[in-house]
Formats: C-alpha cells, structure tokens, sequence
C-alpha cells in the first residue's frame, strides 16, 4: 500500500495548476508506458503488448486503490515497495468468468470434440489463462462425465501466483453457484452439478480429485515457450486484452503445442484470423470459435 512519505507529494500536487485536457492524456499515456517497463525490468511481468483501452481502466483502478494521484507515483510505489506487486497484478490481469461460461461452447465440445478425442488412448489439455479455474473445472468434470478424466493430464497455468493459488483451492462462493448450476445444465449434464462440490456456510469446496490429474503451473503467453504438446487448447478471453503482434504470438505457441488435427477452443470475440495463422487452423465450431489445426502440419 502507499506509506505516508507519498502524502506530501499527493497534496502538493494537487496545488498545481491543472494541465490541459489534451496534454493530461498525453502525460498520462506516458506515464502508463514507463510504468509498464518498470514493471517488466523489475520483475520480468511484461504487459507492454496489451491493448491499452482496458489496461488503461484497469490501471486507473490500482491507482485509485493505492491512493496515487499519477501513474508515476504507482510506478514508485512498485519499485519501492514490492509487497504491493501481486495486488497490482491482482488488477492487472483479473478476468471476469464463470464455471460452463458460455454454455454453447461446451455444448460444443461435448457433441463435436470430445468424439474426436475419444479416438486417443491419451490426452493432454492446456487451459492457458486459468484464472482462478473455473475454466480447468468446468472442462475437468465435462471430461469426467464424458469417461475421458483416466486418460488426460490437464495443465492449468496463468501469469498470477495467486490466482493459481485460488484455482488449486476451488473455493467458490455460495452466490456464484446459481450460475455455475445453470451454466452446467445447459451445457449438456449428465449429472447434477452438486455432485462435484461440498457447501458449506459461505463457499463451496469443488471436489479434490477433479484436480488430481492436474499440473498447476506459472506460465506467461507474453514470454515463454512451448511446456508441453496439447490435444486440446482453451484459451477464451485472453486474447482479448492482447494487442496484434502479441495476439498473434500467443496462436502461434498454440501451434507448436498442438498436436495434429488438435483443437483450439477462444473466446466469442476471439478469432485465430488476422494473427498470421490463418492457414495453421481450420474452423471447427465457427460459430463457437472452435478451431482444429490441419492434419498436413
């Protein structure tokens, strides 16, 4: 949080004149791009390939929290006080999400895919961008109702320690699970889904063994590579935030971890088109962006 030595500052500049509304935005667009390299040669998190509209809100957002008045004085704070980095990365990279959101498109995987990947004595999936995994359980108990959970290792990774942390728990709260029941319903159920969790007073604890063939792991779409080859890739909501260049790195790791003829499942308002990749992918679902990479590569 910001300690008092920034109070000093935060009122004596608020004596000062007001800027021009056009040059605050120019300042404060400024400030934003020295902010983000601070935070990628301080601590190796590189947001710097982000679209800046809603980065730009979220930033807005941790300023307010920390009591800034610019972001220049946030980008003091996380160089100086490093305990406030993971509430900032907390603003940075949050992701509203439910569990079967968007129920179509586990529909979809249910009646298209998952008879394709019946066909694999193995399987592996990657839930890129987990959150705090309502993704990988949602995905976890689809596979469990359709008999193919024996046979898959998940890997659930994101850019946030502590919204793995959260994804490990499964620990959802009471409110949420009207949603989640509903969502599941009309994604094709075979069971109720009160069976893969225990309530209690506040919050519902998802089932261990729904995560028992699971590998939870740190892994930036920004900067790292390939870990492992994927049969399945569910990757839905992310690209959004990404600008061009960077949209079009993340299809390409996508790529070179699917095996052939694997899948790629994105977001409603994703699409593997205009990354340079066009040719890699074959739409599967379109309508639900659902894609299967070509036999041939």
């Amino acid at each position: 949080m910001v300690g008092e030595q920034h109070e000093s500052s935060r009122s004596g500049a608020a004596s000062k004149t007001a800027q021009p509304e056009g040059r605050a935005g120019k300042t404060d667009a400024l400030e934003i791009e020295l902010l983000l390299e601070s935070l990628y040669r301080a601590y190796e998190y590189d947001f710097r390939g982000y679209a800046r509209p809603s980065l730009t809100r979220r930033l807005a957002l941790a300023r307010e929290h920390f009591g800034c008045r610019s972001y220049s004085q946030l980008q003091d704070v996380l160089l100086h006080e490093p305990a406030a980095l993971p509430k900032l990365l907390g603003y940075l990279t949050v992701q509203v999400s439910e569990m079967f959101r968007d129920p179509v498109y586990f529909r979809a995987l249910r009646q298209e895919v998952v008879p394709h990947l019946k066909t694999y004595p193995s399987l592996k999936v990657w839930v890129a961008g987990c959150g705090a995994g309502e993704e990988l359980y949602s995905l976890a108990i689809l596979f469990r109702e359709e008999g193919l959970e024996d046979r898959t290792l998940f890997y659930a990774t994101d850019i946030d320690r502590d919204a793995l942390k959260e994804a490990e728990a499964g620990i959802y709260a009471l409110g949420r699970l009207a949603s989640f029941t509903t969502n599941h319903r009309r994604s094709g159920a075979k069971e109720s889904l009160s069976e893969y969790y225990h309530a209690g007073s506040r919050a519902a604890v998802f089932d261990k063994t729904l995560r028992k063939r699971t590998v939870f792991a740190e892994h930036n779409l920004v900067s790292d590579a390939v870990f492992a080859e994927a049969h399945l890739i569910s990757c839905r909501n992310v690209l959004i935030y990404f600008d061009r260049p960077l949209q079009s790195r993340a299809i390409g790791l996508f790529r070179k971890a699917l095996v052939r003829k694997g899948f790629l499942g994105l977001g409603d308002k994703e699409t593997v088109h205009v990354t340079g990749h066009d040719e890699t992918f074959e739409p599967f679902v379109p309508k639900e962006r659902i894609y299967r990479k070509r036999g041939d590569l």
